[in-house]
């Protein structure tokens, strides 16, 4: 197992300092988020700062960006940290898809199916085998070595996707070199519908279920006192809470026995009232989330 830091958006220089304070404690990587600023620019600083680090996108967004794009800014990255880059990808929501980056959206899982072997496919093109891919949103048979990034010294990045749900999970276990799991995640939903998803869509290509790496987000409340940990807590609440509202996600909560959770947060997030919202996930529903010491 692996013990890696997920950086939130930050300037350039920031994350290159954050990626300093990384290196000497102790960890072994970190993971880029994307929501105000690219994980491509923050892994390139990363990668710069502490070029002995691993990193990996933890998500960048897919359908805004075409394949070959992608594939480009991951292959320079895994260039960049000699072998250490993960390319970590997700659908995000269609509210965001469709309404402020005005991307197709639907159908996102298939969508995404074919955006891995795309990637993969303008992977091969770099190496120097013939462009010839023909799905069913994206087509890409042009790449001229002068507009190819050509060779480099070190295997194709490993692409991994986050997934939430049964189906998109079982997919990964087909396709994917990984998993980002959901932060909103407890040692039931792990096991019961992660692992058992991954290693079902693992067995249908013949693939070994461990062979395919799990990253798995943790919220800590971490103190020297109560005091301490009480703050870092109640942060996880919020972001319990704030996860917890998307309708998808209700069912991690049903399989706690607190069934009714998704509505109440949501009643309450209508009513614009965050600390309502948090206070939904009572002490008894967030010692499920958390890892407090």
């Amino acid at each position: 197992m692996l013990v890696e830091a997920m950086l939130t958006p930050a300037s350039l220089d920031r994350t290159a300092e954050s990626a300093h304070v990384v290196a000497t404690s102790g960890f072994t990587g970190v993971v880029l988020t994307e929501t105000s600023r690219s994980a491509y620019m923050a892994s390139t600083a990363v990668a710069l700062a502490e070029p002995d680090l691993r990193v990996s996108t933890g998500v960048a967004v897919a359908f805004p960006r075409s394949p070959m794009v992608t594939a480009g800014a991951a292959w320079e990255l895994q260039e960049v940290t000699r072998g250490r880059f993960r390319l970590g990808l997700g659908t995000q929501v269609r509210a965001h898809v469709e309404r402020r980056y005005a991307t197709d959206f639907d159908p996102p899982g298939p969508r995404m199916a074919e955006y891995v072997e795309a990637v993969r496919a303008a992977f091969a093109g770099f190496r120097g085998e013939p462009l010839d891919f023909e799905g069913q949103w994206w087509s890409m048979d042009l790449l001229p070595p002068m507009w190819s990034p050509g060779p480099i010294d070190h295997p194709d990045p490993p692409v991994d996707i986050a997934a939430v749900n049964p189906w998109m999970l079982r997919m990964a276990g087909r396709l994917a070199d990984g998993v980002h799991v959901h932060p909103l995640n407890h040692q039931g939903y792990l096991r019961e519908t992660v692992m058992a998803q991954v290693s079902a869509g693992a067995a249908e290509t013949g693939r070994d279920p461990g062979s395919v790496e799990l990253i798995v987000p943790c919220f800590t409340a971490a103190g020297d006192d109560e005091a301490e940990r009480s703050k870092w807590r109640e942060m996880a609440r919020m972001q319990v809470a704030f996860y917890g509202s998307t309708p998808n996600y209700a069912f991690i909560f049903e399989q706690l026995g607190y069934p009714e959770t998704t509505a109440e947060i949501r009643v309450e997030q209508k009513r614009g009232d965050l600390g309502a919202m948090a206070a939904v996930v009572n002490d008894e529903i967030l010692a499920h989330f958390v890892v407090e010491g």
